[in-house]
């Protein structure tokens, strides 16, 4: 018989939840002081109500979180900072783009200006950029880093069902929660890249995307350009493997996956993740919602 699923906490501060005694849980849960993040660069504490960094697929065993024994296990990220262990992605980034493994980070550069002309009305909030020395020409991409949110229940009833849980094991989770792709793609992500991608085109610029791979397996097919010249995008996914073998279960450890370099046009079409029905299609929907009017 198929065991009951439902996406719960991955990693908590940075640990993995299976991977806690259940005192830590619940002190976790209790949110008692400020926690230390891991991944953020530069160092400090977690700035995420909650502490939450990923979502994981479990199993329901006797009321105990397991984890789902398939690819679908894999860790979906939820908060940006994530993404910066041990600096990875930026030396990839660098490393495919712009040819190095130190690039520069600038964050908060301003980009739109308003009609007065002096006033920034958006700005891109991270680009990677190397200068020659002696030369002091420019090289850089501009880079977009996009977690997934989540669809369900408020995590303060997860936390209240952690600190009130008995058993030693972790518990399955409470309430039916799913990542959201639908509202990071398509309703955050695909604005941003409409309109910072046209830009950086005609500049003779790359934009750069990171993601985990379930994001990008979330998305629609999209076409792939065989060379970065041709390409608009450059879609980096990662993936993570739990890798501290002497207390197995506690970290995960961010690793490469893939590069994926698409257009703009193809990339908009794959965020949309669909195609349009039919106008006998579509008008059959509009006569069923006018019976009975």
């Amino acid at each position: 018989m198929t065991q009951p699923r439902r996406f719960g906490i991955g990693e908590w501060y940075g640990r993995s939840f299976v991977g806690l005694t259940r005192d830590e849980r619940r002190n976790y849960a209790a949110g008692t002081g400020s926690q230390p993040c891991p991944f953020r660069m530069g160092g400090g504490s977690c700035t995420k109500t909650g502490g939450v960094c990923s979502f994981r697929l479990y199993e329901d065993h006797d009321g105990v979180a397991v984890p789902a024994p398939d690819a679908e296990s894999g860790l979906r990220v939820l908060c940006p900072r994530r993404f910066e262990e041990e600096m990875t992605i930026f030396q990839w980034v660098g490393e495919v783009v712009l040819g190095t493994t130190t690039p520069a980070i600038v964050t908060e550069v301003g980009f739109l200006k308003a009609e007065d002309g002096n006033t920034h009305v958006g700005r891109i909030d991270m680009v990677l950029a190397s200068q020659e020395s002696g030369t002091g020409v420019l090289n850089w991409c501009a880079l977009e880093i996009q977690a997934v949110y989540f669809s369900g229940r408020s995590m303060s009833e997860e936390f209240s069902n952690i600190r009130n849980y008995e058993g030693e094991q972790p518990p399955f989770p409470g309430q039916i929660r799913r990542p959201d792709y639908r509202s990071s793609g398509p309703k955050r992500l695909m604005p941003q890249l409409q309109i910072k991608v046209p830009t950086l085109r005609r500049w003779g610029k790359k934009m750069a995307v990171v993601v985990d791979k379930h994001f990008y397996d979330s998305l629609g097919r999209m076409e792939e350009v065989g060379d970065l010249s041709s390409g608009d995008i450059a879609w980096f996914t990662v993936d993570f493997v739990e890798h501290d073998q002497t207390t197995p279960g506690k970290r995960f450890k961010l690793v490469r996956d893939r590069v994926h370099v698409t257009t703009l046009e193809r990339a908009t079409e794959g965020l949309t993740g669909g195609f349009p029905v039919t106008l006998t299609e579509f008008e059959e929907g509009i006569r069923s919602k006018l019976v009975g009017r």
